[in-house]
């Protein structure tokens, strides 16, 4: 590899495993600390040798992409320009308050705020995260919100990455953090509906949210240190949490796996009470609630309903399955994707064709739609503290429109423009195209793809292109407005999404079709995009660069084993990548909830061969692979830091092209990476600069060698002279 340094050489401990008869062997799984659950929460205490050699990787990728200095730098100054410094986001009304979010210049951490109605010039700071954060490597704060009675400010925060979770509480009356502090947390928490408590999710040893606590707030705003055990959930494949109702009648216990939900409610005003099953857990039956001042309205998959329907149960009738009655009946292709009420409205959103709807029904039952005429756009509720309003808040943006909030009033059908997303460095959404295209899959499906490209980058002469993939849990990916993609397309680049398999862009059932048995769909459905795009002149074999994150990554591993000759370079973050030594590892955070998604090769001899048949990292085989970037963090809980190690150290061992092979560890955060707004910049640049790196030395080499191949012909014809 010439002008290439020499990469970290790992040592090898093989290791033999004996599983359902079935044996393989594994030569780096040294690289996982025994000790893993105290590194999530200590990352010092990582083993010495295996932190030397993560240093040594990271010293080698940085040592590669060195000559891209200067190209990161620009693209971080790009994406910075189009950032407002000074952010703040439309507040959402309360009673006498309105609460929201803002940016200080040169913070990279939200200040969460409030303000009386009508003086928005004149904001209370809740939490100030920048002076949380403030010589903290890693700072992330979530679920922050008020108490119903405006008394206390609560947020979980995380200063590692590892997801475990501290809970804080504000007494705005004084100001005052309050001593008592919650650990071991999810992250998820409710007030109760009468302030009074806070409802908590646990989080084990394990990693695994499986428990529900109450804590007890006196009227002073003090917090005892004494919780009472709400809920204990049995089965480790399961994961709990808490909301209330925006009604504020009710407390909701959720608890599921990926393919079976069941719920427990407490009455708001008797927080006390134990909780009662809504339905009990059915295998293959979800469902979640949001009420409706005397009754729940259930979206659920129930009785067939693959792309979920709409009921209703009162509630006197709680706990009887038999009196739920349909309300939204069940439309298939009309993909139900949430729900939520207000006093004399119903609104829900529905996902046709990859895009989505908005449905507002009032209480006589007459429905009308909010939609838009663009070929790929994302809607989305923004969410509501009051119960009894005609205000709706949504946003809308496509990949070439930034996002604009507004506030619908639902009984007079108007809307007003609250905020448009400003681009300081300017956007003019007439200089890009957004074009939504159709790739046929080996099996006939249609796999949807949206493109967003510049109006100077001419259609039909092959372009570098960013392909970007998900497939998994029925995730969609939206086609979003992304200022950070700009950066690629204002340099000739196509940027797209594959739509495929695994997600739930064409409703439920395409989900299905990824997933489990049918999991190779995912694969091949991203490569049929990947042969659509050249096929249609968008781009050209091995100027393709694909990118993939957490189960995205498996999809990245995958297509690299099965297809390399389509890419120039291949980026995975946080890649799921060592399936079946990870889905055969019952004590990590993921595994036991997952196995309804991939199968359990544990007890399974099917599952085991079908996730041995596809695992990237069990599937490395001798061949020219493309440059690889693979990222990943030391404090993970999801996908953990040996995944990408192990991955790249065999793809090196195997690979016959002299294209490098990259490894990254975040040392200092998880699953997200880098926190701060800025901070998360770098390494955004750095994945644009490797894309433009990889695909202009993949063009290079093509070029090397035609010349090199029409050299060899001109010698020949000489020679036969």
């Amino acid at each position: 590899m010439s002008g290439i340094p020499t990469p970290p050489v790992p040592h090898k401990e093989t290791r033999r495993i004996e599983q359902l008869g079935r044996v393989r062997t594994d030569d780096y799984a040294w690289m996982k600390d025994d000790n893993w659950q105290a590194v999530l929460r200590d990352p010092a205490l990582l083993r010495e040798d295996i932190a030397d050699y993560l240093r040594a990787e990271n010293a080698y990728s940085g040592a590669v992409l060195a000559p891209t200095a200067a190209l990161q730098a620009e693209i971080v100054a790009e994406m910075k320009g189009r950032m407002k410094e000074d952010e703040s986001f439309p507040a959402l009304p309360h009673g006498d308050w309105h609460y929201g979010v803002r940016y200080e210049t040169g913070g990279q951490y939200p200040h969460y705020v409030r303000f009386r109605e009508g003086h928005p010039d004149e904001p209370e700071t809740l939490l100030n995260a920048d002076e949380r954060a403030k010589d903290l490597s890693y700072y992330a704060a979530r679920s922050a919100t008020h108490s119903p009675d405006h008394r206390l400010f609560a947020w979980a925060e995380d200063t590692q990455g590892s997801e475990i979770y501290t809970i804080r509480v504000r007494d705005l009356t004084t100001g005052e953090i309050l001593p008592v502090e919650i650990g071991n947390c999810s992250g998820d928490f409710t007030f109760s509906p009468d302030s009074q408590h806070i409802f908590w999710t646990y989080r084990d040893e394990n990693g695994r949210p499986v428990k529900i606590f109450r804590r007890a707030l006196s009227g002073s705003g003090d917090m005892p240190a004494e919780d009472v055990l709400v809920y204990a959930e049995p089965d480790p494949g399961f994961f709990t949490g808490v909301s209330a109702s925006r009604s504020g009648k009710w407390i909701v216990i959720s608890t599921n796996d990926h393919d079976t939900s069941e719920c427990w409610v407490i009455p708001g005003g008797d927080p006390t009470a134990a909780p009662v099953c809504v339905a009990p857990r059915e295998k293959g039956l979800m469902y979640d609630l949001s009420h409706w001042d005397d009754r729940f309205v259930v979206r659920t998959n129930a009785d067939g309903a693959t792309d979920f329907r709409l009921m209703v149960v009162m509630d006197d009738a709680l706990g009887d399955r038999a009196a739920w009655k349909d309300h939204v009946p069940h439309r298939p292709g009309h993909y139900v994707t949430g729900c939520i009420c207000f006093a004399d409205h119903l609104v829900w959103t529905e996902r046709v064709n990859a895009n989505t709807v908005i449905e507002i029904e009032d209480r006589a039952g007459v429905r009308h739609q909010l939609a838009t005429d663009e070929e790929a756009y994302a809607l989305s509720l923004d969410g509501a503290y009051e119960f009894a309003t005609d205000e709706l808040r949504y946003s809308y943006q496509s990949p070439t429109t930034p996002r604009q909030w507004y506030a619908y009033d639902m009984a007079r059908r108007t809307r007003e423009l609250l905020k448009e997303q400003d681009v300081p460095s300017g956007h003019d959404p007439a200089k890009y195209r957004t074009r939504r295209l159709l790739a046929r899959a080996p099996d006939g499906e249609m796999v949807p793809i949206t493109l967003l490209s510049h109006v100077d980058t001419p259609e039909g002469e092959p372009a570098p292109l960013l392909l970007y993939g998900y497939g998994s849990y029925g995730i969609s990916i939206d086609p979003i407005f992304s200022t950070r993609n700009l950066s690629l397309v204002d340099r000739g680049w196509v940027y797209a999404i594959a739509h495929v398999r695994g997600g739930s862009e064409k409703g439920w059932n395409w989900f299905l079709g990824g997933r489990g048995e049918t999991k190779t769909n995912t694969f091949t459905d991203f490569i049929a995009c990947a042969e659509h795009l050249i096929d249609q002149g968008y781009t050209g074999a091995g100027r393709i660069v694909a990118d993939g994150r957490s189960a995205g990554g498996m999809l990245m591993g995958a297509i690299a084993n099965l297809r390399p000759d389509l890419f120039a370079g291949i980026v995975a973050v946080v890649p799921f990548v060592d399936v079946l030594n990870t889905m055969s590892d019952d004590t990590l955070p993921l595994t036991p909830p997952e196995w309804p998604e991939w199968g359990n090769p544990l007890t399974d001899t099917t599952a085991y061969d079908r996730i041995a048949g596809y695992s990237p990292y069990d599937r490395i085989e001798a061949k020219d692979y493309p440059a690889i970037f693979a990222i990943g963090g030391l404090t993970d809980p999801r996908v953990t830091y040996w995944e990408p190690a192990k991955w790249i150290a065999k793809l090196r061992e195997y690979s016959t092209s002299d294209n490098p092979l990259l490894l990254r560890i975040n040392m200092e955060a998880g699953h997200g990476g880098a926190s701060g707004r800025f901070k998360s910049l770098d390494e955004a640049a750095l994945i644009h600069a490797f894309a433009i790196w990889a695909e202009e030395r993949a063009r290079e080499t093509q070029v090397g060698e035609k010349q090199a191949g029409e050299t060899r012909a001109e010698v020949a014809r000489e020679t036969r002279g």
